[in-house]
């Protein structure tokens, strides 16, 4: 009973933003919106909304990795695409019966995490850090989506399935829980959002706990002085390895909850631009905290969707001048920027009345 109540003290701390009663209660308001949501729309809308649900949980490594942990990683997409394939390759092999695609989404998501352990350690522990950091994740992204693009013969299976080249992999079983009477089928509609509304719940809350614990503490002083943190006792290779595989566990599961959306996945979901887009996205939001990561993810990815009626390149033109207007204007976030000035007004406020 201690112990849960030590976790509950830590959904609120120095590390996240939001606290007491008025957040929560906040909170609690936007879940029951999101729980109704599907009660005053169609199924083939709240099949899209999963769409932008699941690109949240990447946009939360990003910001377990470069905002809370300073290490700017171009990855995640790797990560994202390694258990995406991963969960085609077994489902299509073994099928879906007995809930097997909830373990092949526990595998692919191990997948991904077994790769970003053997290349944070030699990053980590070689001392590669800074801007070389994110020139070596960005060379093993793009190795990856050529890689995968040129797998496009008869040659390139693993068992029954084909790698399919630049066309990727397609038709593999949506994630499936067994029930009495027949499985239940967790197609891109009412079932699967609220599956994955639940998943981003509980990470959320999860990395709360986590960013406020002396964990997240110690990721925090290696970020604003890893010298300092070493001097104090800390490894701080060990905790830089641990964080790089938590964020590439979470691009993971958006991989796998990618593929599940759509029952496809494509070389081109790694390439420069899939790997550009969630750093956009957690620079507007605020990469130094999840609340405001969420929110810009959302904000953000809802413009650009609607700009690409218009045409791609707009849109990533869009992308290109919010990303240097967020630089020069608020290079903390605009989201997060401006949540911490309604804060400190509302502060300011409640003094000058009382």
């Amino acid at each position: 009973m201690t112990g849960f109540l030590g976790l509950f003290r830590r959904l609120e701390g120095p590390q996240t933003l939001g606290r007491g009663p008025a957040f929560w209660a906040l909170f609690a308001l936007v879940l029951a919106g999101a729980l109704a949501y599907p009660l005053f729309s169609d199924g083939y809308t709240v099949g899209n909304t999963v769409y932008f649900f699941v690109w949240v949980f990447i946009a939360l490594s990003l910001s377990l990795i470069w905002g809370y942990g300073g290490s700017l990683s171009f990855g995640q997409t790797a990560f994202f695409g390694i258990a995406g394939y991963g969960y085609g390759i077994l489902t299509i092999n073994f099928g879906a019966s007995y809930g097997f695609t909830w373990i092949a989404l526990l595998l692919a998501i191990g997948m991904a995490a077994l790769v970003a352990a053997l290349l944070g350690y030699f990053m980590f522990f070689g001392r590669i850090g800074g801007v070389f950091l994110g020139i070596v994740t960005l060379a093993v992204t793009l190795m990856l989506e050529r890689f995968m693009a040129q797998t496009a013969g008869p040659e390139w299976r693993i068992g029954a399935a084909r790698l399919n080249g630049f066309n990727g992999m397609s038709a593999m079983p949506p994630l499936t829980i067994p029930w009495f009477g027949g499985p239940i089928v967790l197609f891109a509609d009412v079932g699967l959002y609220y599956v994955v509304l639940a998943m981003l719940v509980l990470v959320y809350l999860a990395l709360r706990i986590l960013m406020n614990s002396s964990f997240g503490n110690v990721i925090v002083a290696i970020r604003e002085n890893p010298e300092r943190a070493e001097m104090l006792g800390y490894d701080i290779r060990k905790y830089q390895l641990i964080t790089f595989v938590i964020g590439a566990a979470l691009a993971g599961l958006s991989g796998v909850l990618y593929t599940v959306w759509g029952q496809y996945i494509t070389p081109s979901s790694m390439g420069m631009t899939a790997a550009s887009l969630p750093l956009i996205w957690v620079a507007v939001g605020g990469r130094s905290d999840l609340t405001a990561t969420i929110i810009g993810t959302l904000v953000v990815l809802s413009g650009f969707q609607a700009l690409t009626i218009y045409g791609s390149q707009y849109a990533l033109v869009f992308m290109g001048v919010l990303l240097v207007l967020t630089v020069l204007i608020a290079p903390n976030g605009l989201v997060l920027g401006l949540i911490t000035w309604v804060t400190k007004r509302v502060a300011r406020r409640k003094q000058e009345t009382a």
